[in-house]
């Protein structure tokens, strides 16, 4: 039996949408990976320093508060995207996986297609807030810029998020097999609907 191996390897990323949209698909996985693994690298660098700052010299950075929540922002909101664009997403999907494969494909695509609706009207209520915020001129306390340049990640990322799912869906309605996302097949989509997959 076969190992499978669950690390995701973005240099190998391949989008699987036809022409452009697969060069700009690949350059956003590209952009989502580069922002996570900084906001990560980041984020622990600040809190390091801070530590450091407050134990070793007695005073902690007055800005650090703010700079990590502005990270986990960003990590949560490019998270979301990236996780779909992998079809790493969690599923509960005990009566999904009983369906015959038929069935499977298109509750896929109904699955993707409704999930992608909701981010989309998700990223269109967060915008709104962004604006909102944006009208009211709040600044950050210690960083002292508009709190409006953290929330920007919010709507972009259900933006992308809901373009990924729709593309899923599409991808089910379009080509063969089950797919997770559009690079990502189902694991069981190729076992045929008599037998189990093997533990």
């Amino acid at each position: 039996m076969p190992v499978l191996d669950n690390d995701i390897d973005d240099s190998q990323y391949d989008s699987g949408l036809p022409g452009p949209l697969g060069h700009v698909d690949a350059a956003i996985a590209r952009l989502e990976a580069v922002l996570l693994a900084a906001g990560v690298l980041l984020m622990a660098l600040n809190t390091v320093a801070n530590v450091v700052g407050r134990y070793v010299f007695g005073r902690s950075l007055y800005f650090s508060e703010e700079v990590n929540q502005a990270l986990i922002v960003l990590i949560t909101f490019a998270g979301i995207s990236y996780a779909a664009r992998h079809g790493r997403h969690i599923r509960m999907s005990a009566f999904f996986d009983a369906l015959p494969t038929k069935g499977r494909k298109y509750g896929m695509a109904i699955i993707a297609g409704l999930t992608g609706a909701l981010m989309l009207l998700l990223a269109w209520f967060a915008l709104t807030y962004v604006i909102t915020q944006a009208g009211r001129g709040r600044v950050l306390p210690a960083l002292q810029i508009p709190n409006w340049w953290i929330l920007v990640w919010a709507p972009l990322g259900f933006f992308l998020t809901g373009l990924q799912y729709l593309l899923t869906a599409l991808k089910n309605l379009t080509n063969d097999g089950i797919w997770l996302s559009t690079s990502t097949r189902d694991g069981y989509s190729d076992v045929p609907d008599e037998k189990a997959p093997d533990q």
